[in-house]
């Protein structure tokens, strides 16, 4: 049966998981089907043939980049089948366990795209084990020896990694949940690193969509447990973000399932929260906030999916949320704040947008819908868009962010536009009229761009929106200004936008013909006979817009004559908005339109630079819409013109030409970019005067001639759509109102394309004949010297060639050939796939690329030979040749900058809501032809064949030539090069090398030079998955070593320094590790082998044979033994060979013999690398220990129950530290179960707990004779005494003064040598050792520390004899060092005794311990010292957490009298130590309470020793530091205070949760220090007691402790002193915006704190009174409570307090009250700073009339005014129209009355 039957047959049954549209409209789309079929079929063959070889690579791996353009080409054009069998493939794939990283990064790349359309794989089709994956990623991302440097890993890795398994987690089985808690919850400890780890593992892999009945199986098992952990988390901690992104997406994947209702108000609580908006005057952001905020895309997205349900009651919150920060928003306001806060309004309604989409327009598919009664309704949308507009219309102006605005506008629009559009078009229309504001009218225009869509479609909800089009058009005009470019600019893009959509018909008669209009479509069709005067207006302003910028009026005579930057944005607008208008346009419109842009480019001469390139554009624009108009009044009247000035002989020679044969060959050649179909009746014209034309000697004339030759060629002999309307057809047919904004139908878009048909390729080939042949004639001619060139002319030659191929480049097969030599051996086919891109080659006609080809290379070794210094020539040859290998028709640049403005413009117009390819049909046609071209570019992958080999080599010679900038531009030619065909660096390396090879003497620096250069570009530029075989680095890496003993190596340049630098720095940074073992798994090969027997295409080759097989594993073998060869070799080495450690390979016994012996090299650097290099060494020689499974019920005695219980309980009481059963004695030692990681046992046990086996008795030394040959060449060296000096003195010296700190590096070289060879070194460190203690020089000190550290790290497994033996060296080490501390050591202290506590069971380190606990704070030496040794204690028990209750109870009790220090160092310590004490104490849920000490007990001890200071009504710090012996209570109060505050201080950031009820017994002590004014006199308590308030009123509260905190601040404002009252001003206003929603829920303390603040509006005190003013304000701008009739009857009732007419004392109540009258209501005018509520104008009123009352009200009135006018001026033609004609009359009175400057 022939192959063609079986294809055939295959297809019957054949059904696509889904194509891409756009290949069937393409013209030549009858031949993709079968294309598709064929390349699948061989790609199936060909990548389960490779697997079951077992060659990774290069087979696997070429055959999965294939499948990568397949998906690229033609979708998922493959059955589910084996849509299914790749991904399992894949999967198998990515999750070899010792996959390179690089492969293993391009599978996973694949993979996603793969799994990217969810909607096509239900989970009962595919399912995915979890396991492989987190394995997968717990080696990646927690590598155990990345750091060491045994692996390297890319830097995109951990993106790439994530993508992943955010694809995959919806395959994941219904019981995985269960499986992934049982595996992260025993890490669930707060205190711990560990659980960060657990917190954003759930977040990544845990399963949220999943059908509602596997619900119980899914979240169900953990919602509970989180959401109550997340809830009772106070200070962020840094894992809060990864918590609240998985409820993120829980919400949004179930809307409907999860009942949210009771976390709502602490939700946005902590929404607000995590804004970290400031609030108040003097407020302290805590640095922790503004690290650990949450992502703002996940915030959006869990309340969009909070939305909607019945009563909506997240709606509430957020409409609270938006008033509250409304302000914000303000364009005068900006911080650090602006970009989160602009993201949040940016993204949510584009989220709202997705949600309706999903809910209603989505088609279905397997994943649960959105439940009937969840859904969101209209009157949601509405209200949801009401609640953002007011802050969206004040972002509009932002000066940085506008755009934001913009798209939150483009998305509200979609949902609800009768809300939007009209506020947004009076601002519109108002700043079309002002003049004076330019960054408004951008500001307006730019967000009526995005709506345009939404105003223009016929769109039920707000039909008068379409009568805004033409007053809108006719009114932008204006912007068309040559002075201002960024209006002008902005004007095109509305101008084009708003004309896209827009067909410009005049149908004024349509009323009069037809009766089924309805009346606004009537007003419509009369408006439409406008349209010719916009279209003519606008080309007026236009040829204004070219007049001005002509090249005599925008330059001197002195400057260039090229184009600026702006000019040519310019030019591009002008011609993308006339080519749209006129497009657009109906015939008659177009007419009258082309005859005006034709006389006015005929009529005048223009300059060929600026407005030149303008004019042509612009015709070009015009002449493409209709070409057959066009061409009749331009060819003819251009061509009658340059053939009557060409006649005259004489002017063919002449260097400078006439400007009006240029202007019009300019202009000829822009109108002939048109459809070449029609452009035949003029091809005897256009032939003759090229013919002309290209041989004029004037360079001007002859390139624009070339340009005319490319344009006229391109035309005629390219692929491409001829009209891009809105609509298909002409306009004449229906109504066109009724096509206003309708989108294109991908179903039926009726393209027209052009094909070139016979008659126009004859054409083509008959030009070549007559103007290419000639010219490679002459270039012959030249070559051979029978005709020589000057070089002008050998340029104009080179230059028609150019254009020649440049423009029938897609007419001339590619080159093609014998292939090279095998370059790889590989069992598989490694075929490259050839592409149709719509063009037949015609082999009878002459092979121009050939030809072209040859003579090139002939020219360019002449050039080379005989003129070197030709640099023009050279660089046109270069351009040339990447042509003749890529070019077919399109530019990659090209192509790539089109891509991405398509995108620009296809986000800017899309419809979100209803999605589905609702794009306009001009951008679906430029999307098909970006298809067509993008077949074009797919190289990829190509043979490399002869011709490739020879022109790779003429490119090696020029990139290896005297001159730089020819050797660059032929670099990246040859870079291009190599990373198209396969393999070719194979080929090249070799010839690369031998430029650099020390044998090899006639090289020039140069060529050595371009040599390292492709060296270093090929770092850079090939994808590495080629660049990656040992063989490749067996060859570069020693060659470049060896290029030092080259001659022409001489360092004395630096450039050529300078490059091997860069080499080098390259190849550390991109070197990841290359794989050695190609393993290939059995679960890969089963799939591979589903593969081969599948069916629709069945694969195109027989499965391989059982001796192909056999001889494959036979290569997997071979290549895995290769691989580890020995290397040797010099200086630069040592880097590279440090990069070649590996976790699979002990490096061979040379190498560690050459690391050891660089330790104590004379250069630092070596050193360095050698440091690094040895600890990996010595964890490759690392020997495992062994370890037995524990059930911890067996050593409690306690069998757990299945509940949750957590914290301190008796089941775990065995792994606390216990100083009465410590293991001092050997049996002892034997029989405790060591547990060494700290978390575990805290939340839950592990399923399987496996601990070191403790019961063998270790065997203590490894014997001589047991080691292998690295081993024991380490043992030597350091048992070596001469080296061991050596190496501490080296050591031991400064590398940096002043910058040097612990070095991890040094310390895991120490852990190592004491981890595998126990202490046979100790003897001859100890000397050391101790002289290095007594040495207070900070770099000695720095030593021990690294030594200890990794001296009692390296000591884990060791016997209990030699441990014992370990610290009574050390004990008295540790207290010698600890006596000579400095401030330049304490943090090196600190950090080797942190590093050997971590992960380290207390219990065998209890020596360390006991030791430091001793006696901290000796107050011997200096109170430094007391500080540092703190410091030092706290590192080593913080490491330890939860396990050493015992000891923290003896330091509090240790401590608790020393709390009066004098020294501030001390206190800030002892406030830091106090914090870690604490921690422990937590109230989480389930949580049992701690062992460890207790808050509360603390604070009434305390609380009990501050007696004295609480009857005071203000504390006042007379303690100086001089040590007096005062001892009375009082002045021992005010120290314990100190110390207390510091406390507070540090434990506000660091808690988990905040003990508030303890905490709010200090605060009235707090409010009586804290002062009002910050007094310049820097007093220490004073500062801290308005740090601990103003971090205490951040503080997160629950409802049951608000009475609390109320009663405490209504305590305080009855307080005696004013300034504890203010205090409770500042206090409350800082806490209610951080809890405002808290707060809202339990109306009864709202109005609470109503009273409170009346009341304290009424104080006797006028700096509160005004306080109360602003606290007021603030609240009712936040809404916190409404500004209902009640508040202003007793404001105004207040306000009138009448005062006694005496002239004497004003009795003082009545002015307090009447004061406290004004103030309120001008508290009200502040609350809405910009905007006018109904209410406001008669408030306003009411405050003028007490203008005249006595001070301090008249300042009052004053300033509330002049803020009114401040905040409102922006807008005050709007506000103005909300006061009535007499409160105008009194408010301009008094704004600029004189009282008003007074």
């Amino acid at each position: 049966m022939t192959a063609e039957m079986t294809v055939g047959r295959d297809m019957a049954e054949f059904i696509p998981q889904k194509e891409i549209v756009y290949n069937g409209l393409l013209p030549y789309s009858d031949r993709l089907d079968r294309e598709a079929t064929e390349l699948l079929a061989e790609i199936k063959a060909n990548l389960c043939r490779a697997v079951l070889l077992r060659e990774l690579w290069p087979g696997v791996a070429f055959w999965s980049r294939k499948l990568f353009s397949f998906l690229k080409l033609y979708g998922r054009r493959f059955s589910k089948d084996d849509h299914i069998l790749f991904i399992k493939l894949l999967y198998e794939l990515v999750t070899l366990p010792n996959l390179e990283p690089h492969m293993m990064q391009s599978y996973a790349r694949l993979l996603i795209q793969l799994l990217k359309k969810k909607e096509l794989l239900s989970r009962d089709d595919l399912q995915l084990p979890w396991r492989p994956l987190y394995d997968l990623y717990e080696r990646v991302f927690y590598s155990k020896t990345e750091h060491l440097g045994l692996i390297w890993f890319p830097n995109s890795v951990d993106h790439i990694l994530k993508a992943l398994i955010k694809s995959c987690r919806l395959y994941f089985p219904a019981s995985s949940t269960k499986e992934m808690l049982d595996e992260w919850r025993p890490l669930l400890c707060v205190f711990d690193v560990v659980m960060q780890k657990a917190i954003s593992n759930m977040e990544l892999f845990l399963p949220t969509i999943m059908p509602p009945e596997e619900h119980s199986q899914g979240f169900q098992l953990w919602f509970d447990e989180l959401m109550h952990l997340w809830m009772s988390l106070q200070n962020q901690p840094s894992w809060e973000g990864h918590l609240v992104n998985l409820f993120a997406r829980l919400a949004n994947d179930n809307i409907g399932y999860v009942d949210w209702t009771p976390y709502i108000p602490t939700i946005f609580t902590r929404i607000l929260r995590s804004l970290n908006l400031p609030v108040g005057v003097s407020q302290m952001v805590s640095p922790r906030y503004l690290t650990n905020s949450y992502d703002i895309g996940y915030i959006v997205l869990w309340v969009t999916a909070l939305l909607g349900g019945p009563g909506n009651p997240a709606q509430k919150e957020l409409t609270c949320l938006f008033n509250s920060i409304a302000s914000f928003y303000h364009p005068s306001n900006h911080g650090r704040w602006q970009s989160r806060l602009m993201r949040l309004l940016q993204r949510l309604p584009a989220s709202v947008v997705r949600r309706v989409h999903r809910e209603r327009h989505a088609s279905p598919c397997w994943i649960t819908l959105v439940p009937e009664h969840q859904q969101l309704t209209d009157a949601d949308l509405q209200e949801f868009t009401r609640s953002l507009t007011g802050a969206s219309l004040l972002a509009m102006f932002s000066k940085t962010d506008s755009t934001d605005a913009a798209y939150a506008l483009q998305n509200l629009a979609l949902l609800t536009p009768e809300l939007v559009i009209p506020p947004v078009l009076e601002k519109t229309y108002a700043a079309m009229e002002t003049l004076t504001e330019p960054h408004t009218l951008t500001a307006t225009l730019s967000c009526m761009i995005g709506m345009a869509r939404s105003l223009v479609s016929p769109n039920n909800h707000y039909p008068e929106g379409r009568v805004h089009v033409l007053p809108l058009l006719m009114g932008s005009l204006p912007g068309v200004d040559p002075n201002d470019f960024s209006k002008c600019m902005i004007t095109f893009q509305f101008i084009t936008t708003f004309t896209t959509l827009v067909p410009l018909v005049d149908c004024s008669s349509a009323p009069s013909q037809r009766n089924d209009l309805t009346e606004i479509e009537k007003d419509l069709c009369f408006a439409s006979a406008e349209f010719e005067d916009f279209v003519l207006q606008f080309l007026d302003r236009c040829f204004a817009l070219i007049d001005s910028s002509t090249l005599e009026q925008t330059r001197d005579e002195m400057e260039t004559d090229t184009q600026t930057h702006l000019e040519s944005l310019v030019e591009l607008g002008l011609s993308s908005t006339v080519s749209t208008i006129l497009t657009q346009c109906s015939l008659e419109i177009y007419k009258v339109a082309l005859q005006k842009v034709f006389n006015f480019a005929t009529s005048n001469i223009f300059e060929t630079c600026v407005s030149g390139r303008m004019v042509a554009d612009m015709c070009r624009a015009a002449a493409k819409c209709h070409p057959s108009e066009s061409l009749r009044l331009f060819v003819p009247h251009c061509c009658s013109i340059i053939s009557h000035i060409t006649d005259n002989e004489e002017l063919q020679s002449e260097d400078e030409l006439d400007k009006e044969l240029l202007w019009n060959l300019q202009l000829l050649s822009e109108v002939t970019r048109v459809d070449g179909k029609q452009m035949l009746k003029y091809q005897g014209d256009l032939e003759r005067i090229l013919c002309v034309c290209v041989r004029l000697r004037c360079k001007r004339a002859y390139t624009l001639a070339c340009s005319l030759l490319e344009h006229t060629l391109r035309s005629f002999s390219l692929i491409y759509p001829t009209e891009y309307r809105s609509t298909s057809g002409s306009f004449d047919t229906d109504l066109p109102i009724w096509d206003w904004g309708r989108p294109g139908d991908v179903a039926a878009l009726g393209v027209c394309w052009h094909v070139p048909g016979p008659e126009e390729e004859s054409f083509v080939f008959h030009l070549l004949s007559h103007l290419l042949h000639p010219e490679l004639q002459r270039i012959k001619g030249h070559v051979s010297g029978e005709q020589p060139m000057s070089r002008e002319e050998l340029l104009q030659s080179l230059a028609i060639v150019q254009h020649c191929l440049l423009g029938a480049g897609n007419l001339l097969p590619p080159l093609d050939g014998p292939h090279a030599s095998d370059l790889v051996s590989s069992m598989v086919n490694l075929g490259e796939v050839k592409l149709y891109i719509g063009v037949d080659y015609d082999a009878s006609r002459e092979n121009y690329r050939e030809s072209i080809c040859q003579t090139m290379r002939l020219l360019l070794h002449h050039i080379l030979e005989h003129s070197e210094d030709d640099t023009k020539s050279l660089f046109v040859i270069i351009k040339i040749i990447s042509d003749l290998m890529f070019f077919r028709g399109t530019q990659k640049k090209e192509f790539d900058s089109r891509w991405k403005s398509f995108t620009l413009v296809k986000k800017s117009m899309e419809n979100r809501l209803l999605g589905k390819k609702q794009h306009i049909r001009a951008l679906l046609i430029d999307r098909i032809l970006l298809q067509h071209e993008m077949r074009k570019m797919v190289v990829e992958g190509s043979e490399y064949k002869v011709v490739h080999q020879d022109l790779l080599c003429d490119l090696l010679l020029l990139s290896t030539s005297t001159y730089s900038q020819v050797r660059s531009r032929a670099q990246n030619v040859l870079m291009a090069a190599l990373g198209t065909y396969s393999f070719s660096y194979r080929d090249l390396i070799p010839r690369i090398l031998q430029l650099l090879s020390p044998q090899h003497t006639g090289v020039t620096q140069q060529q050595f030079k371009g040599a390292l250069y492709c060296l270093l570009g090929m770092y850079s530029g090939i994808p590495m998955a080629s660049a990656r075989d040992w063989e490749w680095v067996g060859q570069v890496w020693p060659a470049l070593v060896r290029c030092g003993l080259s001659p022409t190596m001489s360092l004395e340049k630096p450039s050529i320094g300078r490059l091997l630098d860069d080499i080098t720095d390259r190849i550390l940074r991109q070197h990841d590790t290359i794989g050695v073992n190609f393993t290939v798994s059995e679960g890969c090969v089963e799939v591979a082998i589903q593969i081969a027997q599948s069916k629709n295409p069945t694969p195109c080759l027989e499965a391989p044979s059982k001796e192909e097989i056999k001889e494959g594993l036979q290569r997997q073998r071979i290549r895995n033994v290769v691989a580890a060869r020995p290397w040797k070799f010099e200086h630069m080495a040592t880097d590279w060979l440090s990069l070649l450690l590996r976790e699979d390979h002990p490096l061979p016994p040379d190498a560690v013999l050459y690391f050891t012996q660089s330790l104590v090299h004379d250069s630092i650097s070596i050193r360095k690398v050698a440091i690094s290099a040895m600890a990996g060494i010595l964890k490759q020689l690392k020997r495992l220990s062994k370890k037995v499974a524990v059930k911890p019920s067996d050593i409690s005695g306690i069998e757990e129950t299945d509940g949750l219980c957590v914290g301190d309980r008796e089941g775990n009481r065995w792994l606390q530290y216990d100083s009465n059963n410590l293991p001092l004695t050997q049996e002892k030692w034997d029989s405790q179960c060591f547990v060494e990681k700290t978390h575990w046992g805290y939340y839950s046990w592990p399923r399987e707990m496996m601990i070191y086996a403790s019961s063998e008795k270790p065997k203590d030394d490894l014997p001589y004779e047991e080691m292998s040959e690295g081993e024991k060449i380490i043992f030597e060296y350091f048992s070596d005494p001469e080296f061991i000096d050596q190496l501490i003195e080296f050591l031991s010296l400064e590398d940096r003064k002043g910058k040097d700190s612990f070095n991890p590096r040094r310390f895991l070289l120490f852990k190592g040598l004491f981890r595998n060879y126990g202490d046979a070194f100790l003897p001859l460190l100890r000397p050391h050792l101790e002289q290095l203690a007594s040495d207070p020089h900070e770099s000695s000190q720095r030593c021990v520390c690294e030594i200890t550290a990794g001296l009692i790290r390296g000591s884990k497994h060791w016997s209990f004899g030699k441990v014992e033996k370990l610290w009574q060296l050390l004990c008295p080490l540790i207290k010698t060092a600890l006596t000579n501390i400095t401030v330049e050591t304490y943090t090196d202290w600190g950090t080797c005794i942190a590093t050997a506590c971590e992960g380290r069971e207390p219990r065998k380190l209890h020596w360390l311990f006991e030791l430091l606990m001793e006696s901290p704070l000796s107050g011997e030496g200096s109170s430094f010292r007391d500080a540092s040794l703190l410091y030092v204690l706290q590192g080593g028990l913080a490491q330890q957490q939860w396990r050493v209750s015992e000891l923290l109870h003896r330091l509090l009790a240790y401590l608790e009298p020393k709390l009066t220090q004098v020294y501030k160092n001390v206190r800030e310590r002892i406030g830091s130590v106090l914090t870690y004490i604490f921690m422990i104490d937590v109230a989480l849920p389930h949580t049992r309470p701690t062992t460890s000490p207790h808050v509360a007990e603390f604070i009434t001890r305390v609380l009990e020793r501050l007696k004295p200071l609480t009857a005071e009504p203000e504390i006042h710090n007379h303690v100086h530091e001089e040590n007096t012996q005062e001892t009375d209570e009082r002045t021992q109060a005010v120290k314990l205070l100190k110390t207390v505050l510091k406390w507070l201080m540090t434990s506000a950031g660091r808690t988990f949760t905040t003990p508030v009820q303890q905490q709010l017994q200090l605060l009235p002590l707090l409010f009586k220090i804290a002062p009002v004014e910050i007094d310049e006199s820097y007093d220490e308590m004073k500062q801290d007691a308005r740090t601990c308030l103003s971090l205490m009123s951040q503080g997160l509260l629950y409802p049951e402790h608000i009475p609390l905190v109320l009663a405490a601040l209504e305590e305080m404002a009855g307080s005696r002193s004013w300034h504890a009252r203010f205090s409770v001003l500042t206090y409350l206003q800082i806490m209610v915006f951080y809890n405002l929603f808290t707060l809202l829920s339990v109306p009864a303390e709202v109005l609470r704190i109503r009273k409170l603040v009346m009341q304290l509006l009424l104080d006797e005190q006028l700096e509160v009174r005004d306080m109360a003013c602003t606290t007021l304000s603030g609240l009712l701008q936040c809404q916190f409570f409404p500004l209902d009739s009640s508040l202003q009857t007793q404001l105004q009732t207040l306000s009138q307090t009448s005062l006694p007419k005496a002239r004497g004392e004003l009795a003082s109540t009545d002015l307090v009250r009447r004061h406290a009258g004004v103030l309120g209501l001008s508290a009200c005018i502040l609350s809405s700073p910009y905007d006018v509520p109904d209410w406001m104008p008669q408030i306003l009123m009411d405050l003028s009339s007490h203008l005249n009352d006595p001070q301090p009200i008249e300042m009052t009135v004053k300033k509330t005014l002049s803020e009114f006018r401040r905040t409102h001026h922006d807008n005050w033609q709007e506000h103005r129209q909300c006061f009535t004609d007499d409160q105008l009359l009194v408010l301009t009175d008094l704004l600029v009355s004189p009282c008003y400057y007074a």
